[in-house]
C-alpha cells in the first residue's frame, strides 16, 4: 500500500488530479510486480537470511558426508565430488576447513544431523531452497555413477524431515537424471558432429525431461515449465531466500542447464 500512496502523492504534487490517478496506478504496478518479486519471501516475519545461509551450509556438508558413508565406505569419487563442489563454491580457506569438518562429522552416525535438518527446514520454510539442497545432494550421491539402496534410504529419511513427499522427490530425481544425461551427451558431442546427428532424438527427449514436460506439450506449456524452473533456480532470488552466496555459482550452473534444454526444444520445434 505504501507504494500506491507515494505514487498518488507525487502524482498530485506534479500533475494534479489526473497525475494522482496515474501515480496510483504506477504505485499499484510496483506493489504487484516489483515488491512481490524482490521482497516476497524475505519479508516474512522472523526471517533471518544469515541464519538461513548458515543452516543451508551446515546441512549441505553434513548430509553430503552422511551419503558418502551410507554404503559403508567413502569412495575416492565421492571425496573428489565434495571437493569439486567446494571449489565451485569458491570457498575461502576458512570456509573450506569448516566444510571439510562438517563433511567428516556427517560420516559419523553418532552426530545429530536431524536437528540441523529441522533447523534448515524451519528457516527455509516453503521456499525453493529445499529442492536446490536436494539437487546438490543428488549431484554428490551420483559421484560414483549410481544411487545405492543405502543412499536412497538416506534421501527418504532426509525428505521426511524436510517435508518432501516421495512423488515430489521422484519428480526432482527424474529431472536431475535427465539433466545429467542431457549434458553428458552434449559434452561428448563436442567436436563430433556425427555423434550429435545420431543422438539428436535422444537429446530432445532428455531436454523435455529436464523441463518436466511431455513432447506433446504445447508451446505455452513448455514456456510455462521453463519459466517456473528458471524462477526456482534464479541465483539472486535463491540468495535472497537464504542460499549461501558461495553457492550462487552452483545455482547459475543449474539455471544455464535449464536454459540449454529450453533452447534445444525451441530450436527443434522451429525445424519441424
Amino acid at each position: 500500500m505504501t507504494a500506491i500512496m507515494i505514487g498518488i502523492f507525487l502524482g498530485l504534487l506534479y500533475g494534479g488530479f489526473f497525475g494522482g490517478i496515474l501515480g496510483g496506478f504506477l504505485g499499484s504496478w510496483i506493489n504487484k510486480h516489483y515488491l512481490k518479486n524482490h521482497q516476497g519471501y524475505t519479508s516474512r516475519p522472523g526471517f533471518n537470511r544469515q541464519q538461513a545461509q548458515s543452516a543451508f551450509f551446515n546441512a549441505t556438508f553434513l548430509v553430503m558426508g552422511c551419503l558418502a558413508k551410507a554404503d559403508g565406505r567413502v569412495s575416492e569419487d565421492e571425496i573428489q565430488t565434495a571437493s569439486a563442489i567446494m571449489s565451485e563454491m569458491r570457498l575461502s580457506d576458512d570456509q573450506r576447513r569448516v566444510a571439510i569438518k562438517l563433511f567428516n562429522k556427517g560420516k559419523n552416525q553418532a552426530v545429530d544431523i536431524e536437528s540441523h535438518l529441522r533447523t534448515f527446514r524451519q528457516v527455509a520454510g516453503s521456499s525453493t531452497l529445499i529442492p536446490m539442497f536436494l539437487e546438490i545432494q543428488l549431484q554428490a550421491a551420483y559421484a560414483d555413477g549410481s544411487l545405492t539402496q543405502a543412499e536412497r534410504a538416506v534421501f527418504t529419511w532426509v525428505c521426511s524431515i524436510l517435508g518432501i513427499n516421495n512423488i515430489s522427490f521422484e519428480l526432482l530425481h527424474k529431472r536431475f537424471l535427465a539433466q545429467q544425461a542431457f549434458y553428458q551427451g552434449k559434452y561428448q558431442q563436442q567436436g563430433n558432429n556425427n555423434y550429435q546427428r545420431q543422438n539428436s532424438v535422444s537429446d530432445i527427449r532428455q531436454a523435455y525431461d529436464v523441463l518436466g514436460v511431455k513432447e506433446t506439450a504445447s508451446d505455452t506449456e513448455v514456456k510455462s515449465a521453463y519459466r517456473k524452473l528458471m524462477s526456482q533456480h534464479h541465483p539472486d532470488k535463491l540468495v535472497a531466500k537464504g542460499l549461501p552466496e558461495e553457492m550462487m555459482q552452483v545455482a547459475k550452473q543449474k539455471a544455464q542447464e535449464i536454459q540449454g534444454a529450453y533452447d534445444t526444444i525451441r530450436q527443434h520445434r522451429k525445424q519441424r
